[in-house]
């Protein structure tokens, strides 16, 4: 198996440290170099050196040049619902003429309308519909993605959208990490029916995730942890149920409101809590003195036209090592372009360029418990690089909406090019 050698980029951006989550200044040492090079060898980065360093060490490796463009370790984005059916453009519309986004859900639409959707819609075609968008994804520069259930609710059609990740799995070169969303929603069907909610809690606990845990379908259980829709007692009812089959955990945390789900989060020392727009003083401190990531997801609250976003400035400032994702998803958060995430970071959450580059790679990386296997350009790490057609970092999150991506890997392996 040859070495590939990567060189002449106009600028390296490594991320290069800790394997771990990176907090407060941490978060401003991108590692940002000029004429830096990197080896790869299989799946594995074996050198990063300048360039003539490079050649003179592997003088028969094959060389891939990056036409004096940025060299980059690969995007991480650990929030994603990208297996679905239809699109939910008349939603947008709604929110538009002042209908709130739980207004939507009770009257069956929101997540209960993908439901409905997810049910009518086969394994093979929801597999047809995913490929593309992954792609999409992918020619942003993602080598590393977060897919959820949770538009099946049922045990049935919750087993059959996580058969649909691992058919993805095995198709795609992208590293896709699984997670289980059971507790999505309560099901319409339930939500009427005497002690419906209990019997779906019950279904989640007995029935859903031991099956997830026996075919290994997933690495993460998640939840919905919201007023309107699972309680902080049943969020704890369900997540250490999760955690009792072997499932890690990660948590959809204030986001509308604050219900107190991040303090939760950080006494169950989850993996991550997501979202966060409308996280409490107290929030923020159980986090602080937690080990669990912040993910932060701008594009789904300017989707909302909410008027505001997570307070990311306070959660650096405290100590939180964020993370960005881009929630892609068919009502609240339709980007498949990773790196408009960064100038929503810089633009709409105050994040400097260098903390962007960090909550999009090393600590997305830390939100799926990946922080000493990928998201940043060092020995030793997973071959997930991209090219972008720009010859400084900051250039990405300026240049909002432009495709810059040339070319990907994933472990290696050529995932858009």
């Amino acid at each position: 198996m040859p070495t590939t050698l990567f060189v002449n980029a106009a600028q390296t951006i490594t991320c290069a440290g800790k394997g771990a989550a990176r907090r407060g200044a941490e978060m401003q040492d991108a590692g940002v170099h000029a004429g830096l090079g990197v080896a790869i060898h299989g799946d594995r980065i074996v050198r990063v050196a300048a360039d003539e360093v490079l050649r003179r060490e592997y003088p028969n490796a094959t060389e891939i040049d990056c036409d004096r463009g940025l060299l980059a370790p690969g995007f991480v984005d650990s929030h994603t619902h990208a297996v679905f059916g239809a699109a939910r453009f008349a939603e947008q519309e709604l929110r538009a003429t002042g209908v709130p986004y739980m207004e939507i859900a009770n009257c069956g639409g929101g997540i209960h309308a993908s439901v409905r959707d997810l049910r009518a819609t086969s394994s093979d075609q929801l597999l047809a519909l995913a490929l593309p968008r992954v792609a999409r994804l992918a020619a942003g520069g993602v080598t590393t993605l977060e897919i959820k259930s949770g538009y099946g609710l049922t045990v049935h059609d919750e087993l059959r959208t996580l058969r649909v990740i691992r058919e993805l799995q095995e198709q795609l070169p992208l590293r896709i990490v699984p997670t289980c969303l059971g507790a999505h929603e309560i099901p319409l069907e339930f939500r009427d029916a005497p002690d419906g909610r209990t019997a779906w809690i019950v279904a989640l606990e007995d029935e859903l995730h031991p099956a997830v845990a026996r075919e290994g379908l997933a690495v993460f259980a998640d939840i919905f942890s919201e007023p309107g829709v699972f309680t902080i007692e049943e969020s704890r009812r369900i997540l250490l149920g999760a955690r009792a089959h072997g499932l890690a955990l990660k948590m959809h945390a204030d986001e509308l409101h604050d219900g107190g789900a991040a303090a939760l989060g950080a006494e169950l020392a989850v993996t991550s809590v997501d979202h966060l727009a409308a996280i409490s003083d107290a929030g923020i401190t159980a986090l602080a003195n937690s080990h669990t990531i912040a993910t932060l997801l701008p594009a789904t609250m300017l989707f909302l036209g909410t008027g505001r976003q997570a307070p990311a400035r306070r959660l650096i400032n405290a100590g939180i090592p964020v993370a960005l994702a881009t929630d892609f998803n068919p009502g609240t958060s339709p980007l498949t372009s990773f790196p408009l995430l960064l100038t929503l970071a810089v633009s709409e959450l105050r994040l400097s360029a260098a903390e962007a580059w960090i909550a999009s790679t090393v600590n997305g990386a830390a939100a799926l418990g990946l922080a000493g296997q990928t998201g940043q350009l060092a020995e030793g790490f997973s071959a997930d690089l991209a090219v972008h057609a720009v010859d400084d970092y900051r250039a990405l999150p300026y240049w909002f909406g432009e495709r810059l991506c040339r070319e990907a890997w994933s472990r290696g392996r050529a995932c858009h090019s």
